[in-house]
This record gives C-alpha cells, sequence and structure tokens, in this order.
C-alpha cells in the first residue's frame, strides 16, 4: 500500500513539471520577427522587448505595448495608444518550448479561452 501511495504521488508531481527544454529567459529582451501567412500571404512582424516595453512594425505601422511579466513563462501584453475597442483587449503570451533561436509561444486576449500558437525567431 505504501509503494502504491508514493507512486502515485510521484506521477502527480512528473505530470505537474514544466515542460519547456531550454531557459525562457533567453527571450524576455531583444529584437525578434514573426512570420505568419495572413489570406495566403507571408507577413512579418518585427519587434523589440525590454523588460518593460514592446515596439513592434507590421506593415510600416508601429505600436507599442507594455509588459507584464507574470512568471518567466508569461507576460501580458497591453497596447499604449489604442485606436480601437479591439485594440484595448490586453493579450496574454505564454512560452511554450524554446530551440536554438526561435520559440513556441500561445496567445490570447485575456480572459479569453481561444488560444492561438506562433513561433518568433531572435533576430538580435
Amino acid at each position: 500500500m505504501k509503494t502504491l501511495m508514493l507512486f502515485c504521488i510521484s506521477i502527480i508531481f512528473l505530470s505537474c513539471q514544466n515542460k519547456l527544454e531550454c531557459n525562457p529567459k533567453e527571450f524576455k529582451t531583444g529584437k525578434f520577427e514573426f512570420v505568419q501567412e495572413v489570406n495566403g500571404k507571408k507577413e512579418i512582424t518585427t519587434f523589440e522587448r525590454t523588460d518593460k516595453l514592446q515596439i513592434e512594425t507590421y506593415k510600416g505601422r508601429t505600436d507599442t505595448a507594455s509588459v507584464r511579466w507574470v512568471n518567466d513563462y508569461e507576460f501580458v501584453l497591453q497596447k499604449l495608444h489604442p485606436r480601437n475597442m479591439a485594440e484595448k483587449k490586453a493579450i496574454s503570451m505564454r512560452f511554450i518550448s524554446t530551440k536554438g533561436k526561435t520559440y513556441t509561444f500561445e496567445y490570447s486576449f485575456v480572459g479569453e479561452s481561444k488560444k492561438q500558437m506562433g513561433t518568433v525567431t531572435k533576430i538580435d
């Protein structure tokens, strides 16, 4: 009985461990590039992130957002100068995995359950 109990506790402990293979701290700050396909066309967003700000350029338009780190794996982006109601919504970001100069993340509007994923490359 004691062995069974120890086995169950071990399984619970191991299932709760974070599965990131690399250190996400390497991606907290720097210059990055995010490539995505929109309506069959390759779109590129470049951004620079510091501990407190993210400055993003997409299609020649630059936006700035505050960065609030929840922990080493999660942060929240909030646009500083939203132009409409959609841009007023904060975005929750979470590192899923890292490999070399890239990281995979999931994101959603804060309070919404629909999550999307993407991959970012560190360029500097």
